[in-house]
């Protein structure tokens, strides 16, 4: 058998996915955690003093927690079962990044398995953050020298 019979029984075989449905569920799970990020954001808003611009960061924070709580009891890994993408929305897929790389290394100990490894993904996430945020600051900061916005 060559790679391009074998490759034919693969493509037989292998359950073709429902696309239209797993768009809406995606739909649904993303929108629902954002739902839930805008519901965390007006709690901000009306029992701390916290302006709507003011509140995206405690919003971020409690988000990443609450995937990371999810992620360590196993619940995140149904729902991201369900939604698929949906549940890859940045900040929640980024808090799950960081916890399933601690959970998977504990075993090799918290120095080199956990602390080794818990940035591999979420790191350079980070410094691409970080890098696109100055490569902004700059422009903006050129742009207001020369004129063509306003601080």
């Amino acid at each position: 058998m060559d790679q391009k019979q074998f490759d034919k029984i693969v493509e037989r075989q292998t359950p073709k996915p429902v696309m239209f449905f797993s768009i809406i569920k995606a739909f649904l799970i993303g929108g629902a955690i954002c739902t839930i990020g805008q519901l965390i954001t007006f709690f901000y808003i009306r029992f701390f003093p916290f302006t709507e611009r003011t509140a995206a960061n405690p919003t971020v924070a409690t988000m990443i927690f609450i995937v990371m709580i999810l992620t360590g009891t196993g619940l995140y890994k149904k729902i991201s079962q369900v939604g698929g993408a949906g549940s890859a929305v940045p900040v929640t897929g980024f808090g799950n990044a960081v916890v399933s790389a601690a959970i998977e290394h504990k075993s090799e100990g918290y120095v080199l398995g956990v602390g080794g490894n818990i940035f591999k993904l979420a790191g350079s996430v980070i410094v691409f953050g970080v890098f696109s945020a100055f490569c902004v600051a700059l422009i903006k900061t050129i742009l207001v020298k020369m004129g063509v916005v306003s601080w």
